[in-house]
This record gives structure tokens, sequence and C-alpha cells, in this order.
């Protein structure tokens, strides 16, 4: 836990820090400009990464009336872990998925997929909230939610330094070479920042999997139902589409973009492989 606030506190300083880099190519206002808009954004990754979360989700909230037994199976095992009960969103998507969010147990909030209803039974649900409300409790949720935040950053403020470069706006004294340096360097974040943002992405995402498969299977005194769960979320991911930011798939218990075919797609996996989570938690490695 103290690790992962290490590892958030840096996620938040690196944005601030970039911001600030990318403004320096646009002279003195341009790096005032960019520790204001850091600032602004290192705050509001803090305290509505979750709502963005949910929101590029298209999930909406949902009461217990409409979804009992869904709320049952969360109150159970919330009150076995001693967690507060989260928000709990819905999410019309036809991909079986699910994800949890929040900056803290206190504020969390776990998503389902409409499609998870149509793949899973009672027991493979359990497991996946299993899986989920241990995020929630390892205390993940927040540097993912930045992590997302953070990668949405890097690649609004190379388009920003790209946009600026393609017209001229680019501050300093006017000579050619400090344009020409301008322009390198606007293009470099142009091109390295969005890489950056996903190879963060990737990094902190993998080991935390495995942890909370671990914790869930430790929750539920078996990891059989997530085991089988995870089968089935991962062979309908890679038929069904799914309309997510690549900044948010790290969230998902299974890479909601593992259907689409993308260049180098396995150097950006966000997800350890999933036969390694299955072998895992049926302790055949």
């Amino acid at each position: 836990m103290f690790k992962n606030g290490v590892k958030t506190v840096l996620l938040l300083a690196g944005i601030g820090v970039v911001f600030m880099a990318v403004g320096s190519f646009f002279g003195e206002g341009g790096l005032v400009i960019g520790l204001v808009l850091g600032v602004v954004f290192v705050g509001g990754s803090y305290w509505f990464s979750d709502k963005l979360a949910v929101r590029a989700a298209g999930a909406v909230a949902v009461s217990e009336a409409e979804q009992p037994k869904l709320y049952a199976i969360v109150r159970d095992l919330t009150s076995r872990t001693g967690l507060p009960m989260p928000a709990i969103y819905l999410s019309p998507a036809a991909q079986p998925n699910a994800f949890a969010t929040g900056r803290n147990p206190h504020h969390a909030a776990v998503a389902v997929t409409q499609g998870l209803f149509q793949v899973v039974n009672e027991d493979e649900l359990r497991g996946v909230l299993a899986h989920e409300l241990s995020h929630v409790a390892n205390r993940d949720i927040l540097i993912t939610s930045v992590a997302a935040a953070a990668a949405m950053g890097i690649t609004f403020v190379a388009r920003m330094a790209m946009f600026g470069a393609l017209f001229g706006g680019l501050g300093g004294n006017g000579q050619k070479s400090r344009g020409g340096q301008n322009m390198i360097g606007a293009l470099a974040m142009m091109i390295l920042a969005p890489i950056a943002a996903v190879l963060l992405q990737m990094s902190l995402s993998r080991s935390r999997e495995f942890e909370a498969d671990h914790s869930g299977a430790a929750l539920l005194g078996t990891g059989e139902p997530l085991a089988r769960a995870l089968e089935k979320i991962d062979a309908y991911a890679k038929r069904v589409p799914m309309n997510v930011d690549p900044a948010h798939a790290t969230a998902y218990i299974i890479n909601p973009l593992s259907g689409r075919k993308v260049n180098f797609a396995g150097l950006f996996q966000t997800h350890p492989p999933t036969a390694e989570r299955i072998a895992r938690l049926r302790g055949r490695s």
C-alpha cells in the first residue's frame, strides 16, 4: 500500500513536469501556462479520475432494486473484508468485463458490463467481483485511475506540442534556430509521449492483476470460479468489440481492446497473459 502511495505521488508529480516541459517550448509565458494547467490536471486526476473512468465506460449508477443479485454479492464480499460498500455501476457494453475505480475504499466504484451477465454464472460473477474488490482493498484503484489520467495527459500535451509546432506558435525571439529546435522538440513529444503513456500503463498493471487474482481467490476460498470467468471473458473480449479509450483499458479485469489488431501488440499489453493467470489460480504454475 505504501509503495502504491509513492507511485501515485510520483505519477502526479510527473504529470505536472510534463505540462511544464511542453509549456517551456513556447517561451516563458508557455511555461507559466504549463504550470497552471499541470496544477489543474494533477488536482483533477486525484479528485475526479474515478468519474472520468465511469464516464468513459458509459456506465450509470444502478440501485439495489434494479440489481438485487449484484448488490447481494458485493455486500457479502465487503462484509467479509471490512470494506465499505462501493458505488455500483452498469455499463451497456455487450463485451463481458468489469473494473474498479476511485481514490480510496471510501470513495470506490465497481462497474460491470451488461454483457457480463450474459456470459458468467453466479459463482463466476462472485469471482469477478472478488477480484475487483481486492483491487479496492489493495488500494490499487487510485494508482490505476491516476495512471489513466497520466496517459491521457501525456497524450494531450503531445498533441498540444504538435499543434503549436504546426502553427508556429512557439514564442521565443522568433529566430529560425529557436523555431527549428522547438519544432524538433514538439515532434519528438508528439511521437514519443503516447508511447511513454502506454508503457507507463503497462508497467503498472501486470503485477497488480496477479495480486488481485490471488486475493480474490483467497476471499472465496478457491480460485476456480474466477479462473472459469477469466476463460469466458477473455474468449468473448477477442470477438466482441468494446469502445474504450486505451488510457482506461488497464482498469478492466481483461484488456477490453484485446480483440483489436494493432501494431506491436505484444509490447503494449497492459495485462499479463490470461492463460498464466488461470494457471496460477488453478495451482498449475
